[in-house]
């Protein structure tokens, strides 16, 4: 009798999707493919003919009849901002990123600013604005670089594994996590869990600066070379800046400046274990940096 033969095919199947789950694609945004590309060289290329029209003279209108009334527009509500969909984030849609971030004189006016911004593509795909968590008046602040897909559901910002391995990295130096402030560089999920571009990061900077800004906290770690990189304009990979301290500035006067550093990112250290032993110097340089700034009894 002949021994049944295995199914090929729908092994095979198993076997892709198990690896698509392992890359973080648990979810289809369509049916058909997108060429990202395409859709970016077509953005530029409408923008550059709005361009072109806004720069050719204009044709001066008749004139109105003396009983005519000239036409009015709608007056945009107060406090309120034009918004724009932007392929690629050009200097209008930063422009108008930095005034909305400085216009927010609380974390709940930041909170609803990012939550009404729609010049950055990530939020089409994901499911919540992660904005922040924790102390809104926190002697430490963490900054990581994007959500993963837990946090996207969430809408909450470590909350997964690496969430998971920051809390004990916390609690073995005595800090608890409501006592700290974490966010990311950017607020939107990428699809698939892929890194943020260069771009999106660029136009998610200044809600997260304002964050820090609104905060004040006396130390600012960032959490992976993405974020050393954006936060503190550092070129070097994260194993060669991880345990320098520097100073970050929101301002000119000497209270602007806060303390600064970075640190291995949780996600790296469950990818690499081994490099634990680095994380747990800087986790004990951090805790004495701590005791420095905190005053006497």
């Amino acid at each position: 009798m002949n021994a049944a033969q295995p199914d090929i095919g729908r092994d095979a199947a198993i076997a892709m999707l198990e690896w698509y789950r392992d890359a973080g694609i648990d979810c289809f945004v369509g049916e058909a493919p997108r060429d990202r590309f395409a859709e970016t060289r077509a953005e530029i290329a409408a923008r550059d003919g709005r361009r072109a029209v806004s720069s050719t003279p204009a044709v001066p209108a008749p004139a109105q009849p003396a009983h005519a009334p000239a036409p009015t527009l709608p007056a945009e509500p107060a406090g309120t901002f034009a918004t724009s969909r932007a392929a690629v984030p050009d200097d209008v849609a930063i422009a108008d990123a930095r005034e909305r971030a400085r216009s927010a004189a609380t974390l709940a006016e930041l909170q609803a600013a990012l939550d009404a911004f729609e010049s950055c593509n990530l939020r089409i795909t994901a499911k919540s604005t992660v904005f922040g968590d924790g102390a809104e008046s926190a002697e430490i602040m963490f900054v990581g670089e994007a959500p993963g897909r837990e946090e996207d559901i969430a809408g909450v910002p470590f909350v997964g594994r690496s969430g998971q391995l920051l809390d004990r990295m916390l609690a073995a130096i005595g800090l608890e996590r409501q006592n700290v402030r974490v966010t990311n560089t950017v607020p939107w999920r990428p699809p698939g869990n892929r890194p943020p571009t260069p771009a999106e990061t660029q136009i998610c900077l200044p809600f997260v600066q304002r964050h820090i800004e609104l905060v004040r906290p006396k130390i600012l770690v960032c959490l992976g070379s993405p974020a050393a990189k954006a936060i503190l304009a550092s070129d070097e990979g994260i194993l060669r800046i991880r345990g320098r301290w520097t100073t970050y500035s929101f301002g000119l006067g000497e209270a602007d400046t806060i303390a600064a550093t970075a640190m291995l990112h949780p996600a790296y250290l469950l990818r690499q274990p081994a490099q634990k032993k680095l994380a747990w110097r800087d986790l004990l340089a951090l805790k004495a940096r701590l005791t420095e700034n905190s005053p006497p009894d």
